[in-house]
């Protein structure tokens, strides 16, 4: 940074330098005719405009790494921060939205910060030298020309002001175009299934045209800014050769004086063009500015303690005491939930759609935490925990398979980054995935697309089964992840996931009650609370809401049989 102010700084001064020699120029050799003399000044232009070309270098150079490495840990920091933050900030904006503030917002400001930093200190450096410079020249028309600076001033203001609301109003329409886009995209085959093709285009369209409008607005704005002060140059040039031609005749001003006057007038004249440009841009990268910052702003809402407890050897003991919870703003989904589940038991989750399963399920990795009551590992309180110390010991196997895209080698060594090509086999083997892995073509290395679209539901599943198996976590939780499954699918996924239990304290959401039998206890979910607990003959032999479930899929001849025994 010291390099470039200081290249900035010589390369300034020499151009200063350039109206001073056009004065001797004009007023000692043109007048006397030393040829010599111009042979001296032309040679002294061509050195002062080639190190004037080589500061510049050096200038342009280290400032733009200075903004640039700026912006790529705004950059970073706006990305590690957003990764921070809690599952509730995630459920009340768009991925499309958050997208747009890390890659258009951020590279707004990339561009006002990558110029700004050089335009400020190089145009006021100019402006400065060459104002000092027409004050020796002549005070009188100095004083003059500086009349029209409030007017400039002004209308900077109140342009500005105008431009920074509009641009923030652009940010946030294209900020939804991106998330409306994302969505669509992301949704393509339901899309595809509903022949909404043309429906998506119209609704993207209309969003892009809302933008379009508004930055039109804005473009108009900032012409209009431009031209005024277009001709508050060229009209402060005019008065520089009215007056100082006046000044001229009465002799109190040289020729040479009046061209280096005027020379030093248009450096003034471009520097506030200079600065109002950058200001409308400024005002423009204050828009974008304000959504990274509030973006910036946002607390995790479940956050590590200040003085977090170290668990040492890990039973796996999971206690439920008292838990309560309601998102903001609404009723309480769960209410006084009381349950022990002990090391290595499988528990199954059962109730009717909106029985608070899942919303039990996402309190044991603090995805959200209890509005009353707590739950305790091994007599712990999670809130006591480091969420990493916590997390780490958890594996989840969701129902919808979530891939990335990059390699099936890439998505399993996401359960251990750290895990060597034989763990990974191993894994892949155990969670019965290595024979279908080894039969395509690039085996391991082979792209699995956007979430995993080129592969099946079941391989899907069975590539997450292996990644959870490379995590080796004390506590599974899984959302049943054989519900959309064919039979020969479901048969190979459910081996694989009984190996994975195995010894592990699991938590099971059950969609289908067929998938429940080999579970030690049957929890019974309902309007958030939890009626019945218990093994599956016992809770058919109580005739309570899980027994209407169980009727509800299989024929009462098979219930009745299962009773009698």
């Amino acid at each position: 940074m010291v390099i470039a102010i200081l290249a900035l700084i010589l390369g300034t001064g020499l151009g200063l330098l350039f109206p001073w020699i056009i004065q001797n120029l004009v007023d000692t050799v043109l007048s006397q005719g030393d040829l010599q003399q111009l042979n001296r000044i032309t040679v002294l232009l061509i050195v002062t405009f080639l190190l004037r070309s080589v500061f510049y270098y050096i200038q342009n150079y280290y400032l733009t790494y200075v903004g640039e490495r700026i912006v790529v840990d705004l950059r970073n920091q706006t990305y590690a921060h957003t990764q921070s933050l809690s599952l509730r900030f995630f459920a009340d904006r768009r991925v499309g939205e958050l997208i747009s503030r890390l890659a258009s917002d951020v590279t707004m400001v990339r561009s006002a910060l990558t110029n700004s930093v050089a335009t400020v200190l190089s145009q006021s450096l100019t402006f400065l030298g060459s104002l000092v410079l027409m004050l020796v020249i002549n005070w009188r028309l100095t004083l003059f020309i500086l009349l029209l600076t409030p007017l400039v001033i002004g209308s900077a203001a109140i342009f500005g002001a105008r431009l920074r609301k509009l641009s923030t109003t652009v940010q946030d329409k294209l900020a939804d175009s991106n998330a409306m886009a994302e969505e669509a995209l992301g949704n393509v085959r339901i899309v595809k299934a509903f022949t909404r093709e043309t429906y998506e285009v119209e609704r993207y369209t209309t969003a892009v045209e809302h933008t379009f409008a508004t930055t039109l607005h804005m473009a108009k704005l900032r012409s209009a800014f431009g031209s005024l002060i277009s001709f508050l140059g060229f009209a402060s040039l005019a008065a520089i050769l009215w007056f100082g031609g006046r000044e001229v005749i009465a002799g109190r001003l040289s020729g040479g004086q009046l061209i280096a006057f005027l020379v030093y007038g248009i450096n003034i004249a471009a520097s506030l063009g200079a600065f109002t440009g950058l200001y409308t841009q400024l005002q423009e990268a204050a828009g974008a500015s304000r959504r990274i910052f509030e973006l910036l702003d946002e607390k995790p809402e479940i956050a590590d303690p200040p003085q977090p407890v170290t668990l040492g050897r890990i039973q796996g003991r999971l206690e439920f005491n008292h838990v309560s919870f309601a998102y903001p703003g609404a009723q309480h989904v769960l209410h006084e939930i009381n349950l022990e589940i002990q090391p290595g038991e499988i528990l199954a989750l059962v109730g009717p759609s909106g029985a608070g399963k899942s919303t039990l399920f996402n309190l044991i990795p603090r995805f959200y935490d209890p509005s009353e009551g707590r739950i305790l590992l091994d007599g712990v309180d999670l809130r006591q925990l480091r969420l990493a110390d916590l997390r780490s010991l958890i594996g989840l196997v969701p129902q919808e398979t979530q891939l990335f895209s990059g390699t099936i080698l890439d998505n399993l060594r996401y359960g251990n980054l750290q895990a060597s090509i034989p763990e990974i086999e191993t894994a892949a083997r155990t969670a019965n995935a290595e024979e279908f892995v080894l039969h395509l073509p690039q085996g391991y290395d082979t792209l699995v697309g956007e979430r995993g679209v080129k592969l099946s539901g079941g391989q899907r599943q069975r590539i997450a089964i292996a990644r959870a198996i490379l995590k080796d976590p004390r506590i599974l939780l899984l959302d049943e992840a054989t519900s959309s499954l064919d039979s020969e699918s479901e048969s190979l996924v459910q081996e694989a996931l009984e190996r994975l239990m195995l010894g592990r304290t699991t938590v099971i959401i059950a969609h289908r009650l067929s998938t429940v039998h080999k579970a030690n206890r049957i929890a019974v979910l309902n309007e958030g609370y939890l009626i019945e607990l218990g093994s599956h003959i016992e809770l058919v032999a109580l005739d309570g809401l899980y027994a209407r479930l169980y009727r509800m899929q299989f024929h009462p001849i098979e219930l009745q049989s299962e009773i009698g025994d």
